[in-house]
Formats: C-alpha cells, structure tokens, sequence
C-alpha cells in the first residue's frame, strides 16, 4: 500500500470511485480493532467515531487537508501530531499517522464504519436492516428487536430507515435475504396475478375461438 515516487498512484478522488475501497477500508478496520483489543474496543470505537463524526464534520477545512491530494504525507503527520496527538490517544493517533502514510485517510468514514460492522460481527451481532413508510418509535424498534433476536440465530443490530413509498407494512433484510411485507410490494403482486389472469383469459377465449365446437 506504499506508493513511494518510483510507483507512482494516480489519486482517486473520491472514495466511491474505487472499487476496492470497501476491501481496503475493511483490512485497516480489523487492524484497528486487533490493535485496540487490549485497552476496550468499544472506548477506541468511540473515539473514533468522536473524530470523524464530531472533528471532521464541525472543521470541514481541517478534514479537506487530512484528504488532500496536494498536501504531502509529511506534512499530514505533522499536522496530527500537532493538533491531534495532544487530546487523543495513542492508539488512535498511531492509526492516524499511519492512514497519512499511505494515503488513506479519506477512507476514515468508510473505515469506521467497517469497524463498527466487524466489532459486531465479533460480538456475535449482525445489522438487520428495517424500512418503513413512518420513523417507528424506539418502543416499536426495540419490539421489531426482540421478534427477530427469536428467530435468528444471533443479536440484531437494527438499522431503520423510511421509504413513503411502501405505504405500509415494512421490509426487513438481513444480509442477501429480503423479507418484504410492505403494501406496495402485495399491490404489485396483486396487479401481477391480475395481469395474468387477464392473460389467461384472453387466451382461453382465443383458443375457444379458434376450435369451435363439432369442429
């Protein structure tokens, strides 16, 4: 991953441009919680996301230098050593210096994400995503929790989310599987049975017409 001036790397700018970067961003999350193993997960974790989703957003000039294509490396770890080095840990500040070194750190968010996903992976959880056509209450998430928690074989971690297009009813996926109650996905099924019914119809007459009858 060191793209020293003999090996030149074409900077992507932007994280969704390359393919990898999931992979990549995966690789450095499980590195980090390896590393944060001995002093608690959960505190790294927090600080991590502290970082990126407090720092990084409140100081938009600060995360464009840490992601710049311009900025070299030497001066990125200069500037955590300075600005980040005095407040947070040592782990966290090492994961910094080492992200600048390999120009990565614009794979934070991506990064912290994957962290969270593995930790729960780790702790026997999983993400189970939850659409609705209404935000749910925290009572009625904590219920959709506990129904699935005694049917799956482990904890869920529940992700919510709104579409105003299902109408009703709601869409549950857990991993590639797709567990769909929701009114638009029964209005469409209806449609479809009704469209085929039509057909059959149609073509029940067609074929009457076609043989009459003594013919």
């Amino acid at each position: 991953m060191d793209h020293s001036p003999d090996n030149p790397r074409t900077r992507i700018p932007s994280v969704l441009e390359e393919p990898s970067a999931q992979s990549i961003a995966r690789v450095y999350a499980d590195a980090f919680l390896d590393a944060a193993a001995a002093q608690g997960v959960e505190g790294a974790l927090e600080e991590f996301g502290s970082f990126v989703e407090e720092v990084l957003a409140a100081h938009p000039d600060f995360a464009d230098i840490l992601t710049s294509g311009v900025v070299g490396r030497d001066q990125k770890v200069a500037l955590i050593d300075r600005v980040v080095a005095p407040f947070g840990s040592e782990l966290f500040t090492n994961f910094l210096r080492v992200l600048a070194r390999h120009d990565r750190l614009e794979l934070l968010p991506t990064i912290l994400r994957e962290g969270r996903i593995r930790h729960e992976l780790r702790s026997g959880r999983r993400r189970v995503q939850v659409v609705t056509a209404a935000a749910v209450s925290d009572a009625t998430r904590n219920r959709i929790r506990d129904l699935l928690a005694q049917s799956l074989p482990f904890e869920p971690v529940i992700e919510a989310r709104t579409d105003a297009g299902l109408l009703g009813g709601m869409i549950i996926r857990v991993g590639d599987t797709v567990f769909d109650s929701s009114l638009r996905t029964r209005l469409h099924e209806l449609r479809t049975r009704l469209h085929q019914r039509t057909l059959h119809e149609i073509q029940s007459g067609r074929d009457r017409f076609s043989h009459p009858a003594g013919d």
